[in-house]
C-alpha cells in the first residue's frame, strides 16, 4: 500500500512540476484603471534574432481584442513612434508611459521583452522555445498588470506508433526542417493567448468584449 501511495506522489509531482496551482494575482489596479484602449509599443529583444520584436508585435493584437480593447494599430503605432524620435524597443521603454499614452490618446501601455526565441538543435531533436515577459501600464503611470510565460515545442514528442527505424527517421526529418526554418508563430500566439485570456492571471474583459449568444 505504500508503494501505490509512493507511486501516485510521483506520479502528482511530475504532472504538477513539482508546485501548486499559481495563486491568482491581484487584478484591483486593472479594474481601477478600467482601460478601453491598448498602446502595444516594441519589444525589448534580449534575443539573438533581430526579427523577433515584429513577428512578436504581430501577434498581439488579436488577443488583446479578443478580451474587448480597443487596440491601436501597431504598424501605425510603430511608425508615429519613429516620427518622434522613438526607433529601439529599449529606448521605448524607457519613456516615460505618461507621454506614450498622451500621445495616442491610450488609456494604457503594453510593454513585452522577449528573453528567450531561439531553437537548440541535437542530431535527433529540435527544440524550440519563447519567453516573454508582459507589462502594461495605465496613463498615469501605475502598473496595472504583468505576468510572464514560456513555452516549449520539439516536434519529435509528436511521434507515437509504428517501429523505432521510421521513428528513427521521422525524428531526423523532424529535426531537420526545424533546424532550417523553426517556426516561433504558433508558439507565440500560444504564449499571448494564455497569458490574455486562459491563464489564471488573464486580463479582465473589456468594453467591447462580444458576448455570445
Amino acid at each position: 500500500m505504500k508503494t501505490v501511495n509512493l507511486l501516485l506522489c510521483l506520479l502528482v509531482v511530475v504532472l504538477s512540476g513539482c508546485a501548486s496551482a499559481p495563486a491568482k494575482k491581484d487584478l484591483s489596479a486593472f479594474n481601477a484603471a478600467a482601460p478601453r484602449s491598448i498602446l502595444v509599443v516594441p519589444a525589448i529583444n534580449k534575443s539573438l534574432d533581430v526579427d523577433a520584436p515584429n513577428y512578436l508585435l504581430s501577434t498581439l493584437t488579436v488577443p488583446l481584442a479578443e478580451k474587448g480593447f480597443y487596440v491601436f494599430p501597431v504598424n501605425t503605432a510603430k511608425f508615429v513612434l519613429e516620427q518622434e524620435g522613438y526607433y529601439e524597443g529599449e529606448q521605448i521603454h524607457r519613456q516615460p508611459p505618461e507621454t506614450l499614452a498622451k500621445l495616442f490618446g491610450a488609456d494604457a501601455v503594453l510593454y513585452v521583452t522577449i528573453n528567450r526565441w531561439d531553437a537548440q538543435y541535437a542530431i535527433l531533436a529540435a527544440t524550440v522555445t519563447v519567453e516573454f515577459d508582459y507589462r502594461m501600464v495605465g496613463k498615469d503611470g501605475t502598473e496595472i498588470w504583468q505576468a510572464k510565460q514560456r513555452m516549449q515545442y520539439s516536434p519529435q514528442n509528436n511521434n507515437s506508433g509504428g517501429s523505432p527505424l521510421a521513428l528513427l527517421i521521422a525524428a531526423a526529418i523532424n529535426a531537420a526542417i526545424t533546424r532550417a526554418a523553426p517556426n516561433y508563430l504558433p508558439l507565440t500566439q500560444q504564449a499571448n493567448r494564455q497569458v490574455f485570456v486562459l491563464g489564471p492571471n488573464a486580463i479582465p474583459n473589456g468594453p467591447y468584449r462580444k458576448v455570445e449568444q
